[in-house]
């Protein structure tokens, strides 16, 4: 291979990494966009039932901690380590913790929520954030009744 043909082969390489590169990144915004109305959706609707929040707690990276927060609203799954407050954020709930965390509480930065919560884990469960967010709905108020529910906004 010639230089000139080694210039032209890496240069069509770095072009084609960019393109996988802003194709991967207008994925990721197209699918927490998403996520995002999905959550405002569920505060709406949490919000029109009467769902009851709760004061959100965090727990240290470690598992052992639990740490107060100023957060309101309401976990997402049974672990207690995702959450939206009031206010349509989406919150992993897990902390450094420490001595002034256990003195003065946390406040946990909002995060993207995810389209499929626990994709990537290593333990193999994921679930679509759809199927928690409206499980958490039927759960909150009894029985669904599918005449009055109004659907989960779809992609």
């Amino acid at each position: 291979m010639s230089e000139p043909d080694g210039r032209t082969w890496r240069e069509q390489q770095q072009q084609a990494v960019r393109a996988h590169a802003d194709a991967d990144a207008r994925r990721r915004a197209a699918e927490q966009a998403e996520a995002a109305r999905l959550v405002a959706w569920f505060v709406a609707e949490a919000t029109r039932r009467g769902l009851r929040t709760t004061r959100l707690i965090a727990r240290g990276y470690d598992g052992r901690g639990r740490y107060r927060t100023r957060l309101t609203g309401w976990y997402v799954d049974r672990a207690e380590t995702r959450a939206v407050d009031e206010a349509g954020r989406f919150h992993l709930l897990t902390v450094p913790g420490g001595l002034r965390a256990r003195l003065f509480g946390v406040d946990p930065e909002p995060s993207p929520a995810p389209l499929v919560v626990g994709a990537g884990g290593r333990d193999g469960e994921s679930i679509p954030l759809r199927t928690l967010l409206t499980r958490l709905l039927d759960d909150g108020n009894g029985e669904p009744d599918p005449t009055t529910r109004p659907a989960a906004p779809r992609g």
